[in-house]
């Protein structure tokens, strides 16, 4: 039996979008296989609301964070992490042998732009990477005002990773001056795992051009120079997903970008007033995601035999991520999902739980 997912990644799929991935083959250096790359490029341009060149990578978002901070820092970046997210965009950053700092918030908060702006005056980095949405925690942090801060640093390659929030929450790229954001295809995109996206600015990729030693597969210079000059990757892409991507793509952008926003709004409203009313929230209600709750265990239930009579109906939940395991909960509102489709879980929670 299939269980309806109510994780934060993968997502269920709608069938029309997955039949898409079954479309024939055909060669991913051919004029067709170009049209096709340029049309998404032109598509996520609007849903990352940027002029920047858009590319590809056939993996999960992490390639592509590994790619921003191999490729674009040259001194020292500045990671600020909120969670398990933040944490991994500095283990890259060591892994590579590049000079990083780990600026940690306690889990559940949020950045706060002053510490930004005090780490940024050292002189020290040259790009700061920070989570948009960090699943573990249920923290948005707050872009905007970041990115304001970062203004004032003209040399800071400023990184974003909107892996779990990109089309589910206003993102705009090019207002808040991102030079790299990045999102993957099993989040709000309602797609399968296996396809990254990022916008990349001109100023990325010069000082990308700077830097030695940036790898292969993820060279930023080599993925960019070849999308700006056709259309095309350096490697063979996942053409399957490609297809599907184009063509939720539409749906997303006839649904509306302001529409799709408010949807996600309305059923994190809903689920984080149905927490507090028989749990917590386990983020500061002042920077909750707009597409995953934590929910804090206050009740003291076990999750996982929660999970196990919620896979009897046929849906799941997601535990809480690492050390919150059995502390949190989390359920997800992204994608394609509908407020019918909240009212559903919370409903079996509550039917379980005896609430």
């Amino acid at each position: 039996m299939h269980k309806q997912l109510f994780i934060p990644g993968p997502v269920d799929v709608r069938p029309d979008v997955l039949a898409k991935m079954a479309t024939p083959m055909i060669g991913h250096r051919s004029k067709d296989c170009t049209a096709l790359q340029q049309s998404i490029s032109e598509k996520m341009q609007q849903v990352f609301q940027t002029k920047n060149t858009i590319i590809l990578s056939t993996s999960s978002g992490s390639g592509l964070m590994e790619c921003a901070i191999r490729c674009c820092s040259a001194s020292a970046s500045a990671v600020f992490s909120v969670g398990a997210f933040g944490d991994r965009w500095h283990k890259m950053a060591l892994a590579n042998g590049k000079a990083s700092d780990k600026f940690s918030v306690p889990m559940g908060q949020a950045v706060d732009p002053a510490e930004v702006d005090k780490a940024l005056a050292t002189g020290k980095y040259d790009l700061l990477a920070v989570t948009h949405n960090e699943t573990s925690t249920g923290v948005e942090n707050p872009i905007a005002a970041i990115a304001e801060v970062v203004k004032k640093y003209p040399d800071v390659i400023f990184c974003i990773d909107a892996v779990s929030s990109m089309a589910g929450a206003d993102i705009p790229v090019d207002e808040w001056g991102v030079d790299i954001c990045i999102t993957s295809t099993q989040k709000c995109l309602g797609l399968p795992p296996g396809l990254a996206i990022a916008s990349v600015s001109e100023k990325a990729y010069e000082r990308a051009k700077t830097v030695p030693n940036r790898g292969l597969y993820f060279d930023l210079v080599e993925i960019y120079d070849k999308v700006k000059k056709a259309y095309q990757y350096p490697s063979t892409p996942s053409i399957a997903h490609m297809y599907a991507l184009d063509y939720q793509l539409d749906r997303i952008l006839e649904e509306g970008l302001e529409a799709r926003f408010a949807r996600h709004a309305e059923m994190a409203a809903y689920i984080q007033d149905w927490a507090r009313k028989y749990f917590a929230l386990f983020a500061d209600e002042q920077h909750l995601s707009k597409t995953v709750t934590c929910i804090a265990n206050t009740r003291g239930i076990s999750v996982a035999d929660l999970n196990k009579e919620l896979g009897a109906r046929g849906l799941t939940i997601s535990n809480g991520y690492g050390d919150l395991k059995e502390k949190t909960f989390r359920i997800a509102h992204m994608a394609d999902y509908t407020m019918e489709d909240m009212k559903k879980v919370t409903a079996a929670i509550e039917e379980v739980l005896g609430l």
